[in-house]
């Protein structure tokens, strides 16, 4: 297909902007260059900011030397286009006005934070990079450096859209093995991955499904539902085919019933369809013997008829225009539009009630209807087939009615159509004034055919079934035989703006919603959920999978519930699953728990992973998202992460027992690690250099280190690992591998679940220390003693002091124990950083090793002063203590400290990702609306802090006088007291001093960060009875003990005194 074909704007974006092609080469040899005027043309637009949109440029536009040079390839071209503003509307001012996304767009270049070069790139930039890559190709060039790079971009792109620093990291994003060149194929792989990507991150963040399966009413017994209706209050009517009229309510619990037809002398009535006149507290059936009937909708009752219409009415609509005026429309058999307005709408119908019966309810001829004053009759004949659907829109003061008939299978037109000035006049002069008997005769006649400006009519193969209008998005929405959901622009009839294509059977019924959903079913009961905006489908449920079974009859889509009711031998319900509303001053990061994430220094983002196997991508300096890609490890969970030493590739593991090396610029997989035989969860993993090769470090379940060889010359996308070591298969871990470090250049440590440390040389393989969690510091022999985080002090490591410690484990309670790589007595020191011995979950330090960054599963983060700590010829216990603040809710499962700009950041299982200054100031949480500029303090939340640990009971502040100063405080039942002296009991005994009470309360309280285990006690301690002695500093205050009685307490027999003493009691007081 000519490219020129494939990117002529559609005409209902009604954005046409063309510009003359030069070539790349050309502008970089020639100072000039003749332009070629073919396609020069005018240039229209929205009013307000123009959006960068594609030129429709051809091949054929180049110099004639370049005619055989391959084309751009097609899925690049459409993704440029896809990713252009979409509009179905062709320049209505008031759409545009509504339209915030076109302002938001427009303006994006504009602001501080302009995201990724390559998303603003537009087909003519695009067309000029190609025609420059080709040109070096031809020269000899195949492929081309940063510098290079660098010249073609910004000549293409101009020097103002693209800093060096921004084109220098969209090199390296493409060129993710760091060989310095790339290709044009390079570059056209990383963007089509980039788009791809990014339409998933799109579907993801619209995901909305129903509740599978649908839930089942049964209906009244008799012929199938032919319309189902919704009232503002959500309550639903239906009527079957012989007349049965049931109401329901939004519980879909039948309220009342009734068979409205009466049979006489055995002649039944057929159904045909019914509306609801909500003002006048009516019912409207339109019956196969070509009548009106009017029901009172509270009880049933008939109240009049109009018969004698010209065919039977197959479609009912009704619409409230004024005070006491409304239109009642119906579409026939016969495909004409009837249109009934009535004026003093109360005053007619209580006229009308009172003519005489036929067949037990007042009853109206139409040719006597129209006759009155108060009644208006037009009929319009529209379609060459009956009418399928027919609706009056009061936003677009029109109505639309559709039909099978494949020339009029859509038709807009007017109520009254246009005045004709001439003909009013010719007939006045001749006085051709009829009767109104004539008159009617004539209305009743022949139909009337609407002007061709009166209306806009839609051809489409095959008819339309059914239609749905979107005011809101100016488009209209179609369904038919043919399977295909069309999407037009109303004022454009010559082609549609779209075609949703994935039905596998005639579309039966379609919706839009106010969230810009269109909900489809098909006759093969398969329901479908699409995007208006980028029209994709985002749900689908089948017959098997939503339980509904028979014949369609009718759909009704109820806003008020957000349900879809589907009739066919019973009432299926699908209740679409509601997000929870998010909370207003709650920011999450990740929908799931994140836990793990990482700075990545080379490109300034920061890289998380959640439970969820999604990867975002951050930028550190404004916290704004950059990129995400889901699905990454399938449904598994990220469990770790880690970069390569250029900071170009990401590698992560999962649950799944995979280790995935990615290009996350653009969610490309580049391979995957993996065993052959086993799928052990990856618990963490690490990047090293062993004997001058780079190689993926892997631990995890399977209780062995595993070494995946990286090379850029492996082509094979799975990789297996290397032979284990011989030490990890004689003497390593028996236990799950839960935590990896590495120290270069030869130092790597493990630890497992069972609190085994083994430090490995990585060049020979084998073990040079081994250490175990001593029990001494467990609460017993059955507490956990696993290792979850370890980490090297390198800048001690290195020096090979034996009297230093050089790696830092936790424990049980609280603990961090510090190791000597090269002492006897391996552990240094221990104490606990948590105030409520909760268990350390992440550790990070400063570059030189002088501050550690210690955080717990309450979400506390812990500064404590090291520099000194853990030396043979100290005597320090405890490091000094610096600072100490709430992050998160819940558990921190990373902490890493960014030196080169003294901020900490930390990711928790509460879902969250925030940035932190070195002493504690809150910078934001990665997700949050308002960006920050890293360099700008003013811009940062400090001094507040996070709304949810600002109302979390546990982070409330503790009186100095009930806060324990030491760390080793322990939880003292109210048992221990049970056994006091007696001598307390003297209320004369002992004097009462502060000194007694500030003891008692400090045995009797709890410090102020409890752990798991401690707010279980405290829950269990608040739910007991305070026993009735008290304190003992409070015995002073006198009490008398009751005896225990052990007699009959049963009421006394009053009878023996003769008299009610209650009675006798209540006369003495009223003679007083």
């Amino acid at each position: 297909m000519p490219l020129r074909k494939k990117v002529r704007p559609s005409s209902a974006s009604g954005k046409l902007e063309t510009s003359t092609l030069t070539s790349i080469l050309n502008e970089l040899t020639e100072p000039t260059l003749t332009k070629n005027s073919l396609f020069g043309r005018a240039q229209t637009s929205f009013a307000g900011p123009r959006l960068q949109t594609a030129s429709p440029v051809s091949i054929g536009s180049f110099s004639e030397d370049r005619k055989n040079i391959p084309r751009p390839p097609e899925w690049l071209v459409r993704e440029l286009l896809k990713r252009q503003q979409r509009s179905h509307s062709i320049g209505l001012m008031e759409n545009i006005s509504e339209s915030e996304s076109i302002h938001h767009r427009a303006d994006s270049s504009r602001s501080q934070w302009k995201g990724k070069i390559e998303q603003h790139l537009t087909l003519d930039q695009l067309q000029k990079l190609y025609t420059a890559f080709q040109g070096l190709e031809t020269s000899g060039h195949k492929s081309v450096d940063i510098e290079s790079f660098k010249h073609i971009l910004k000549t293409c792109v101009g020097s103002h859209n693209a800093t060096d620093e921004e084109v220098e990291k969209l090199f390296m994003k493409i060129d993710y093995l760091a060989t310095g060149n790339i290709q044009w194929h390079d570059f056209c792989t990383y963007l089509q991955i980039e788009y791809a990507e990014l339409d998933s991150s799109s579907t993801r963040l619209k995901e909305v499904t129903f509740s599978l399966p649908a839930a089942m009413q049964e209906i009244p017994h008799g012929e199938p539902v032919l319309r189902i209706c919704s009232l503002v209050d959500s309550t639903l009517i239906t009527a079957q085919e012989d007349g049965q009229v049931s109401f329901w309510s939004p519980e879909f619990k039948l309220k009342r019933s009734k068979m409205v037809f009466e049979k006489i002398q055995r002649k039944s009535k057929w159904l045909m369809d019914f509306t609801v006149m909500t003002p006048y507290n009516k019912l409207i059936l339109g019956t196969g013997d070509r009548e009106l009937q009017f029901y009172e909708s509270s009880n049933f009752e008939p109240y009049l008829q109009i018969s004698g219409l010209e065919a039977v009415p197959l479609n009912l609509d009704y619409c409230y225009t004024d005070h006491d005026e409304c239109m009642i429309l119906y579409g026939d058999d016969q495909g004409c539009v009837n249109i009934l307005q009535l004026y003093s709408v109360g005053e007619t119908l209580r006229t009308w009630k009172r003519l005489p019966k036929v067949e037990n309810l007042p009853n109206i001829r139409l040719e006597s209807a129209i006759l009155s004053s108060n009644v208006t009759y037009i009929r319009w004949k529209v379609h060459g087939d009956w009418v399928t659907q027919l609706n009056y829109y009061d936003s677009i003061k029109a109505i639309i009615s559709a039909s099978s008939h494949e020339p009029t299978a859509l038709v807009i037109g007017c109520i009254v159509g246009a005045t004709n000035v001439e003909q009013q006049m010719r007939e006045i002069k001749e006085n051709k004034k009829d009767s109104k008997m004539k008159k009617a005769q004539e209305m009743l006649g022949t139909p009337s055919q609407r002007a061709e400006g009166d209306q806009i009519i839609f051809r489409v193969h095959k008819g339309v079934k059914t239609f749905a209008l979107s005011k809101k998005n100016n488009a209209i929405v179609t369904g038919g035989m043919d399977r295909i959901i069309r999407i037009w622009n109303p004022y454009m009839a010559g082609r549609p703006t779209g075609m949703l294509k994935s039905h596998m059977a005639p579309i039966f019924y379609v919706y839009v919603s106010e969230e810009d959903k269109i909900f489809s079913i098909s006759t093969d009961n398969t329901v479908k959920i699409w995007d208006m905006e980028d029209q994709t489908c985002l749900f689908t449920a089948c017959s098997k999978n939503s339980g509904i079974k028979g014949e369609i009859t009718t759909c009704h889509y109820i806003s008020g519930t957000r349900s879809l009711c589907v009739a066919t031998d019973t009432l299926a319900i699908l209740h679409l699953r509601l997000r929870s509303a998010p909370d207003l001053y709650t920011v999450t990061s990740h929908k799931k728990p994140v836990l793990c994430c990482k700075f990545n220094k080379v490109f300034r983002h920061v890289v998380s992973c959640s439970e969820d196997s999604v990867v975002k991508v951050w930028d550190f300096e404004s916290g704004k998202p950059v990129f995400e890609f889901g699905n990454a490890h399938g449904d598994s969970a990220i469990t770790c992460l880690t970069f390569d030493f250029s900071g170009r590739r990401l590698i992560t593991g999962g649950k799944d027992g995979c280790l995935k090396i990615w290009n996350y610029n653009n969610g490309q997989c580049l391979h995957t690690l993996k065993k052959e035989d086993r799928n052990d969860e990856v618990r963490d993993c690490a990047y090293a250099e062993i004997n001058k090769n780079e190689y993926i470090i892997g631990v995890g379940w399977d209780r062995r280190i595993n070494l995946f060889y990286d090379s850029t010359d492996d082509f094979y996308h799975i990789k297996k690992p290397q032979p284990h070591w011989q030490d990890d298969i004689n003497w390593g871990h028996k236990e799950d591998i839960l935590c990896v470090a590495q120290c270069p250049p030869n130092l790597l440590a493990t630890s497992s679940y069972d609190g085994e440390i083994i430090v490995w040389n990585m060049i020979s393989g084998h073990i040079d220390h081994r250490f175990y969690i001593p029990m001494t510091t467990a609460a017993s022999v059955h507490s956990q003693i696993d290792v979850t985080r370890i980490i090297f002090l390198k800048t001690r490591a290195v020096k090979f002091d034996s009297t230093t410690a050089s790696l830092v484990s936790n424990g049980p309670q609280g603990y961090l124990h510090f190791w000597s790589l090269f002492s006897e007595d391996p552990l240094i020191a221990s104490f606990q950083p948590s105030r409520g011995k909760s268990l350390i979950s992440s550790i990070a330090t400063t570059a030189n090793d002088s501050y550690m960054y210690a955080a717990d599963e309450d979400g506390y983060v812990y500064v404590h002063d090291i520099q000194n700590y853990a030396l043979q010829d100290t005597k320090e216990e405890t490091p000094k203590y610096v600072n100490h603040w709430r992050a998160h809710l819940g558990p921190v499962l990373t902490l890493e400290v960014i030196d080169e700009d003294n901020i900490l950041l930390s990711g928790s299982i509460d879902c969250t990702i925030r940035l932190w200054s070195l002493n504690g100031e809150y910078i934001g949480t990665f997700g949050q609306e308002e960006p920050w500029e890293i360099f700008n303090t003013s811009s940062w939340k400090h001094p507040m802090v996070p709304y949810e640990i600002l109302i979390d009971p546990q982070s409330m502040p503790i009186h100095p006088m009930l806060e324990d100063t030491s760390s080793n405080m322990q939880i003292i039942s109210q048992d221990e007291n049970k056994n006091l002296s007696k001598a307390t009991c003297n209320p004369h005994s002992s004097q009462i001093t502060d000194e007694d009470i500030e003891e008692e309360i400090n045995k009797r309280l709890y410090s102020q960060a409890s752990s798991r285990r401690m707010k279980y006690e405290r829950s269990k301690l608040s739910s007991r009875w305070i026993k009735h002695r008290g304190p003992s500093i409070y015995h002073a205050i006198d009490y008398y003990e009751i005896d225990n009685f052990s007699g009959n307490c049963e009421k006394p027999d009053l009878s023996v005194l003769g008299v009610d003493i209650f009675r006798a009691n209540y006369q003495g007081a009223t003679e007083q």
